[in-house]
């Protein structure tokens, strides 16, 4: 059986990207390359100082592995944002925290100029930062994800709601 063609017209407003299919990860590219590439480059600086200085004792050299190590430890944490999209529900990780929500607890997604990354307006009345869309390095790639996972969004809880 062939699927039936996406509706358009009013029930796809114009500007409306059609929903990613699912499962879908969000995640800035950029950003994470840049980070995980600094973190790999501080630890190896610090440790070849640590080895080539002739002066510094045991103590010492294990100090400037343990101060790289913590550095590309931090780097990491940092890019380790994301947002899960699935049949479900969406998993949104951020530095420290991973939240698991159902697709009728979002009521809205947004990231408006100015803001560091997507908010998600949540059924609670609460508002949940998904540092896994943010526009800092790349801004168009950020602005698609959160079409993209506002119509996700608008499709599920038109699902559910209907």
């Amino acid at each position: 059986m062939s699927k039936p063609p996406e509706p358009s017209g009013p029930s796809q407003p114009s500007g409306t990207p059609a929903p990613p299919a699912l499962p879908v990860t969000f995640r800035p590219g950029r950003t994470r390359a840049v980070l995980l590439t600094a973190a790999v480059a501080i630890f190896a600086v610090l440790v070849v100082i640590a080895m080539i200085l002739p002066n510094l004792n045991p103590g010492e050299r294990v100090s400037f592995v343990f101060t790289g190590a913590l550095l590309a430890g931090v780097l990491v944490l940092l890019s380790r944002p994301k947002v899960v999209a699935e049949e479900s529900g969406v998993t949104v990780v951020n530095i420290a925290t991973r939240r698991r929500l159902a697709w009728a607890e979002i009521l809205r997604v947004n990231l408006r100029p100015g803001d560091p990354w997507v908010f998600l307006d949540l059924s609670d009345g609460t508002s949940l930062p998904a540092l896994g869309i943010q526009p800092g390095i790349a801004k168009q790639q950020a602005i698609g994800d959160a079409r993209a996972l506002r119509a996700l969004a608008e499709a599920r809880s038109a699902r559910e709601g209907g």
